[in-house]
């Protein structure tokens, strides 16, 4: 679609009325108020690859590895060797086991000399870790993963970058669709919020939008964005190209809790479908396209993770009440 005349940044609608930071803050309290199971988003199923290198996390203060067997199967674990200390997740893998670079403590994935492994799940698009003394709830068998386009229907990329900030912050800047044009113009245009969150029984924002492809071309959706979990904001397009596709965005706290400077990773990602029968060439261009979605995702949350560290600093020093 392209739009019939160029309009100025400034001459926008100004949103901070409707951007009430009472209802951000009830619908932050609800979402965080929500169970995840103890499960946290530690990255993308293909960064942990069948004989490649161990892959490592730290979450919550604790150190995490994973690795795959021969066959694709999943593990983690701590990542600390039992033995010494030794980081294992620059230890190597040899034939499906994780064998430690220090002095060659061989660990299957199952628990052995001291070392327990970790309950984790495939999604098929991200990788995922329970740590229930981190997360100090009541575990359940599988994370709250949201509801995506059918699989092999959708191409994804999975983004991450790092803040010093803490979750709350990143899911607080996602609940806040009506910054979109002011502080994106190069991607949004013709924001409107044309319904906030109705209650307690209803945390959905439905947000009119015009993605811009490149000058006055752009592409309007509807879409809403809901709070499952307390580290987790999905937006779904609901009407207009791509319904269905979806955006996570997962805030996994690297640091613990008594860390004087939080540092919290987002994990985004983009799961894109499109009923258009060339989509078909998409899908197997997926590789190519990868790179591409994940520099749209990283130009974004150049400016969104400014927003959730600066939200961070003036909270933790009393300055905004947040």
């Amino acid at each position: 679609m392209r739009r019939r005349r160029r309009t100025g940044w400034a001459t926008q609608k100004p949103t901070w009325r409707e951007a009430r930071p009472a209802l951000i803050a009830d619908v932050l309290k609800r979402a965080s108020a929500r169970p995840s199971g103890n499960w946290f988003v530690v990255g993308a199923s293909r960064d942990v690859r069948a004989g490649g290198r161990p892959y490592g996390r730290t979450v919550g203060g604790v150190e995490v590895v994973l690795w795959r067997t021969d066959a694709g199967g999943l593990r983690a674990g701590p990542g600390v060797c039992p033995h010494l200390g030794a980081p294992l997740r620059d230890s190597r893998v040899v034939c499906g086991t994780l064998v430690c670079h220090w002095h060659g403590l061989a660990l299957d994935g199952g628990p052995s000399a001291g070392w327990d492994p970790y309950p984790v799940h495939d999604d098929g698009v991200l990788v995922w870790v329970r740590l229930d003394r981190v997360g100090g709830e009541e575990p359940t068998e599988r994370p709250p993963v949201p509801v995506r386009p059918a699989a092999g229907s959708g191409v994804d990329a999975v983004f991450t970058a790092v803040g010093t900030c803490e979750p709350q912050d990143v899911v607080a800047n996602r609940l806040d669709p009506w910054h979109g044009s002011w502080f994106h113009p190069y991607s949004f245009v013709d924001l409107t919020v044309a319904r906030p969150p109705e209650g307690e029984e209803d945390d959905a924002f439905v947000v009119d939008v015009s993605f811009r492809v490149t000058g006055r071309l752009v592409v309007p959706v509807r879409a809403e964005f809901t709070a499952p979990g307390p580290r987790t904001v999905v937006m779904r397009i609901t009407e207009g190209e791509g319904t269905t596709s979806v955006v996570e965005t997962h805030a996994t706290p690297l640091t613990g809790e008594d860390d004087e400077r939080p540092r919290t990773a987002v994990v985004e990602a983009v799961v894109a479908a499109s009923d258009r029968r060339g989509f078909a060439l998409a899908r197997a261009a997926a590789p190519a396209l990868r790179p591409l979605m994940r520099r749209t995702a990283g130009r974004l949350w150049r400016d969104d993770l400014a927003y959730a560290e600066r939200r961070w600093a003036l909270r933790s020093t009393g300055r905004f009440p947040g």
